[in-house]
């Protein structure tokens, strides 16, 4: 009798402990998932990167992590990547360089992309050392407070602020901040340093 008492008080807490087990476990699961939820939605998003209009700087299927936070705390920087709502498809993002900011005058010509703004009121052509190429196109735009120019890395095949103009600060996700794949690439982004 004493041994059936013995083996149900063992059955019987074994039974408790495998249910405050899972009961941890769940509470586990739960919270690592709304964690990542947070960080997907409001820190950082990862992004596939589709076409070629950011050849060489990025190519297409590679794997990109997308900074959300930092454009809440700050303004966007000239040079740097930005994901974007797309100004045609709002369900589509772009992959694109900020190159003017607000309140600059954009002026492409003879290949160059030249900036006027109060430190440059007689232009500074902006020196992109990490294109291939030369800016195809002849344009003059001046932005409005709130509103930036975005040119793709490869200018001869990106839809870029050349076509649909600049677009709005609320339509910015977010910068690209790291890439992680293909492994031989992994690296993170920051803005090239002009002499703007």
């Amino acid at each position: 009798m004493a041994e059936e008492n013995n083996s149900a008080q063992i059955e019987k807490s074994f039974l408790g402990m495998a249910g405050l087990f899972f009961l941890e476990l769940i509470k586990v699961a739960v919270l690592a998932g709304v964690t990542i939820f947070l960080v997907r939605y409001f820190l950082f998003k990862p992004f596939y990167v589709k076409g070629q209009s950011m050849e060489p700087t990025f190519y297409e299927k590679e794997y990109l992590i997308i900074d959300e936070i930092s454009y809440r705390f700050r303004v966007p920087e000239r040079g740097e990547v930005v994901v974007f709502r797309a100004p045609i498809d709002r369900k589509e993002y772009y992959l694109k360089r900020l190159i003017g900011l607000p309140g600059d005058r954009v002026r492409i010509s003879e290949g160059q992309v030249i900036i006027y703004n109060s430190d440059f009121p007689e232009g500074k052509v902006v020196n992109e050392i990490y294109l291939d190429e030369t800016t195809s196109g002849a344009s003059t735009v001046t932005l409005g407070p709130n509103e930036y120019y975005v040119l793709g890395d490869n200018r001869d095949a990106s839809f870029d602020s050349r076509r649909f103009g600049p677009i709005p600060r609320r339509d910015i996700i977010g910068r690209a901040w790291f890439r992680g794949w293909p492994l031989h690439r992994v690296t993170t982004f920051a803005a090239p340093e002009y002499d703007l």
